[in-house]
């Protein structure tokens, strides 16, 4: 049996970590900052919750090798105008300006880099139609 002919199920995404030294602050930051609905917190220091069906789950690095910036997340928004303007008002750190990265058939991709409250990288990202 081949490797391309297995199929476990895979479909979607379930879940994304972001690690953060100050569990509460972090879990304000996407809450309050980002809008994200909770789930729920459990001890000792996660908190769980809802992007569009995946659930992102913010904890402490258990271990040294575990304490390292996360990957970039890319959180959609309908008007990257409008949502960076709204963030940089209310004192988010962004990396540049919302730009144009590529002109699709039917529409144009447009990105823009922010820090969390821990320092991870994340980004802003439309898909703006023609």
């Amino acid at each position: 049996m081949s490797v391309a002919s297995l199929n476990v199920g895979v479909s979607r995404l379930g879940q994304v970590q972001i690690r953060a030294h100050d569990v509460e602050r972090a879990a304000t930051f996407y809450e309050d900052v980002l809008g994200l609905k909770l789930l729920f917190k459990a001890p000792p220091g996660l908190a769980f919750f809802d992007c569009g069906g995946v659930r992102l789950m913010i904890d402490r690095p258990e271990k040294p090798e575990f304490d390292h910036p996360s990957s970039v997340l890319y959180f959609a928004v309908p008007d990257i105008q409008a949502a960076h303007a709204q963030l940089k008002q209310i004192g988010v750190c962004f990396e540049d300006e919302p730009h144009l990265i590529a002109r699709m058939p039917d529409h144009d991709l447009w990105m823009t880099f922010f820090r969390d409250s821990e320092e991870n990288l994340m980004a802003l990202m439309s898909e703006v139609a023609r």
